[in-house]
């Protein structure tokens, strides 16, 4: 039951985090129409920058800050020099383009800090472990990942679903034809909404900085899921997002966990555990592909709403 519990917490963190990357590019994706495979790249800057100004101010939540301040400015100036040339063009030229752009940043980031990762230091009080319940301890850094992460998700159904910013961004994932023609300037708002996924991108890329070293290209992988998630959830929902992410992060954490236990009932302990994450991996694909099937649409489509 302990181990359970920790991993259920693990799962559920990973889930955010996944979700942080996702919710901003469902918001590009279902506005824009862009497939923005760059997205991940934001994820990879995000931790480089907060582990840059951290060590440069001597500060953590002032690194952060400026880490998530510097991640927002790039993805603005991204979208207005790059990004921009590529809006009402086949979604091949999205993926070529934007394909690009990760090999940029790739090389723009070794250059800048070299070939090897950079580790974000923690202060002694994330350093810790807390007593969540009697007699199980759990680590406060990721336990503070999950606070921030449900904050962040809280405040962004707050502004999608209340806010006049919200309501012009809605519009747009509907009919953003419509929005233009009402008068709303369809460049700024882009421009807007493409900066905050990038900050959404890099908070994430940020917290596991903390737990994996940054380094480059460690967007890419983790883009592949977040891409997965917003099939599952429906492209451009924030709700769907989350929950998907949820999802998958619990299927693939506690799977991992307890899966080799399963399958050692039939398998060798070896082939029990070369087994289990590939099993674990599989099981969130083909949940993608029984949703593509029934509902292609995805769990919660911005137009049933």
């Amino acid at each position: 039951m302990l181990l359970f519990i920790e991993q259920f917490l693990n799962g559920l963190q990973l889930g955010l985090l996944l979700f942080l990357l996702a919710a901003g590019l469902t918001l590009v994706f279902g506005i824009m129409d862009m497939v923005n495979l760059a997205h991940g790249s934001f994820y990879m800057l995000g931790a480089y920058f907060a582990a840059t100004f951290t060590a440069m101010t001597g500060h953590f939540i002032g690194g952060i800050v400026l880490a998530l301040i510097a991640t927002l400015l790039v993805g603005m100036v991204l979208e207005v020099v790059a990004i921009r040339r590529l809006y009402g063009r086949d979604h091949l030229d999205h993926v070529l383009g934007t394909f690009g752009l990760i090999l940029f940043f790739n090389e723009l980031v070794r250059l800048i800090w070299g070939p090897a990762g950079m580790n974000l230091t923690l202060p002694v009080w994330l350093n810790t472990a807390v007593e969540i319940l009697p007699g199980v301890y759990y680590s406060m850094y990721r336990l503070s990942i999950i606070v921030v992460a449900l904050a962040v998700a809280g405040l962004l159904y707050l502004v999608i679903m209340r806010t006049r910013v919200g309501m012009l961004i809605r519009a747009g994932a509907s009919n953003r034809e419509m929005v233009g023609a009402l008068g709303v300037n369809i460049r700024v708002l882009f421009t807007f909404v493409f900066g905050v996924g990038a900050a959404l991108a890099g908070l994430a890329g940020l917290m596991q900085a903390a737990i994996l070293t940054a380094q480059i290209g460690m967007g890419e992988n983790i883009l592949i899921l977040a891409f997965v998630v917003i099939i599952i959830g429906g492209i451009g929902s924030i709700r769907g997002a989350f929950i998907a992410s949820i999802f998958v992060g619990l299927v693939d954490t506690v799977g991992r966990a307890f899966l080799p236990d399963a399958l050692g009932l039939f398998l060798s302990p070896a082939a029990a555990s070369t087994a289990a994450p590939a099993l674990s991996s599989m099981l969130i694909y083909l949940a993608m592909t029984l949703i593509l099937v029934i509902r292609p649409e995805g769990l919660f489509p911005v137009n049933a709403r």
